[in-house]
């Protein structure tokens, strides 16, 4: 499905549903649309959004796209929810090893960055050791308590290892793990809705300083506000827009 998620071009889900972890989670709208989505009689939301579906039928949806795009992988889940068996896993992976030979690039972004390293241990042989190079693989800190799950994702041997600070709650120390090249990637983006949490603009912009000094990219996905999310030419830092992709995107 296309998206409107600034940073990709495609949503993919073979899985639905979630349940929270942390902070960051508190006003996801996934649990906002997915009542939305049931009520328009949309497959794969028909239980209540902390129900976890696998929908084993839209498993090989990237294998029918011609024209190579980015693809955000369980925009609506966690592919590494502790619900979604390890079988399944490989079998989203295995899809994503054969649609990345014709250009596509799949974005995967999890909560749960040890249960991807516990996935990987067990099935990097499969892959003869190596991931993926079109899968980037990413975790979310919202605040500094959640820096630490960049230690584990840097576990991982992907190409492109990336971190969504979104919703932002806090000002956050990257610096730690851009400098030693753990992250080649960060999204930052303020709250939007009803209940949002504000963003101080000095949060995103010691963050943008940290990753531009490290030779990451930097993307402001948006700036967040309870009457609109302001993305797009409104996520404006220091008078610019900043949509920087890792240079893997490049090709």
């Amino acid at each position: 499905m296309s998206s409107t998620i600034e940073w990709t071009d495609e949503t993919w889900n073979p899985v639905t549903g979630c349940t929270r972890v942390s902070p960051g989670c508190d006003n996801c709208y996934m649990f906002a649309l997915y009542p939305r989505l049931r009520a328009m009689g949309v497959h794969g939301y028909e239980a209540a959004p902390d129900e976890i579906q696998l929908l084993h039928e839209r498993l090989d949806a990237p294998l029918h796209w011609a024209k190579p795009r980015h693809v955000f992988v369980n925009s609506m889940s966690d592919v590494f929810h502790p619900e979604v068996p390890f079988e399944f896993v490989t079998g989203i992976f295995d899809v994503m090893e054969q649609a990345t030979r014709r250009g596509h690039i799949f974005q995967v972004l999890t909560k749960r960055p040890g249960r991807a390293v516990a996935w990987w241990d067990q099935n990097r042989t499969r892959y003869d050791n190596e991931w993926p190079a079109g899968v980037w693989i990413g975790t979310s800190v919202e605040s500094q308590k959640y820096a630490p799950r960049i230690t584990v994702l840097a576990r991982i041997p992907a190409p492109t290892r990336f971190v969504s600070a979104e919703p932002l709650l806090e000002a956050v120390d990257l610096s730690p793990w851009l400098n030693n090249g753990d992250l080649h990637w960060v999204i930052v983006g303020g709250e939007s809705g009803r209940s949002a949490r504000p963003m101080h603009l000095d949060w995103a912009r010691t963050i943008r300083d940290q990753t531009l000094e490290a030779n990451a990219a930097f993307f402001l996905k948006q700036l967040g506000g309870k009457r609109g999310k302001r993305s797009g030419t409104q996520a404006l830092l220091d008078g610019q827009t900043w949509t920087q992709m890792p240079a893997a995107a490049a090709n």
